[in-house]
């Protein structure tokens, strides 16, 4: 089996000062990518700013032979997510995989989630992620070729505590990756949604959001958890993300799971459901009374675009002669 290389080309990764961005950061120039290492240097909640961690990242890079520079700058604004890729191609010429990792946390339950805590994390998670694939796509599609990677979360497919905010940004990027793995194929770009499991910064709740349930839910309370706790890092999650931001990858458009040591494709199915009366629409009591057939996950499609959910429907409409 050939070794997946990097060589001559040029990677973005954002939040690469520390945690999962910083081991992908090293593993893609390891293996000869020039990298534009960019990190704010913000606390979890987004505030303040420090070069040291970018730099150090970069340091580390640079002193085992490879190739970085450093990128002080914000995802959530337009004018940095643009910097970020000038960065790229100022020192490099051009631009091949982005790594969409930098994100920020304000944990709380819903009924005390301020605007400001919502807004905060959707500009970073969400916003930023939007800004910075943007302006690299734009370069992407004149080169016929692009790998973009947006770091999604279990907790937007499938919820979390004290999250609110985290959890609607984290599914707001499953919705973002497939239009542009749609609008990309023509010219070679591909997009794919990365929904890690790794102890970092961003899985810490601050004592005044604790719920009894989150509690019940945390890491060591899981059974069985001893069997893959040493694999909740980084280190687990980087295989996967060096595969889909390589040119072996030929997979677009898809979800994928890192957690534990445990590689999956998740997936968003429609059941073959129950088709109403010709004619008419249906009453609720109808709808009601055709529960079992409508979650029935006996047969399911797998639809990429709206069109091709109404093309299941028709399909089904002519087999049932409705």
């Amino acid at each position: 089996m050939s070794k997946i290389d990097f060589t001559h080309r040029v990677a973005v990764v954002t939040g690469a000062g520390g945690g999962l961005g910083r081991d992908y950061a090293l593993q893609l120039a390891a293996r000869g990518a020039a990298v534009v290492v960019n990190d704010l240097g913000a606390t979890t909640t987004g505030s303040g700013q420090d070069k040291a961690p970018a730099e150090a990242v970069v340091r580390s890079i640079v002193d085992s032979g490879g190739w970085a520079t450093a990128s002080y700058d914000s995802v959530a604004t337009r004018a940095g997510a643009e910097a970020i890729v000038a960065a790229a191609m100022d020192h490099f010429g051009r631009i091949d995989v982005v790594v969409n990792n930098a994100g920020n946390q304000r944990n709380g339950r819903i009924e005390q989630l301020s605007d400001e805590d919502f807004d905060e994390v959707l500009a970073v998670h969400l916003n930023g992620a939007f800004y910075v694939s943007q302006a690299a796509y734009k370069q992407m599609i004149k080169q016929r070729y692009g790998r973009l990677i947006f770091t999604s979360s279990a907790s937007g497919v499938f919820g979390n505590y004290i999250r609110a905010n985290y959890a609607a940004a984290k599914a707001g990027l499953i919705g973002l990756m497939h239009s542009f793995a749609l609008e990309g194929a023509y010219a070679g770009v591909l997009a794919n949604a990365l929904l890690p499991t790794a102890a970092s910064r961003l899985g810490q709740a601050p004592a005044h959001a604790i719920l009894p349930e989150w509690e019940a839910f945390q890491p060591e309370k899981v059974p069985g958890i001893e069997r893959i706790g040493a694999k909740i890092r980084a280190e687990y999650v980087t295989p996967l993300v060096l595969y889909l931001a390589s040119e072996r990858c030929t997979s677009s458009h898809g979800m994928w799971s890192a957690t534990g040591g445990r590689y999956a494709r998740a997936f968003v199915g429609v059941t073959r459901g129950w088709l109403g009366p010709s004619g008419r629409p249906p009453t609720p009591e109808e709808i009601a009374a055709n529960l079992a057939q409508i979650e029935d996950r006996g047969g399911f499609t797998e639809p990429h675009t709206v069109a091709a959910e109404l093309a299941d429907v028709a399909r089904i409409s002519i087999e049932r002669g409705a």
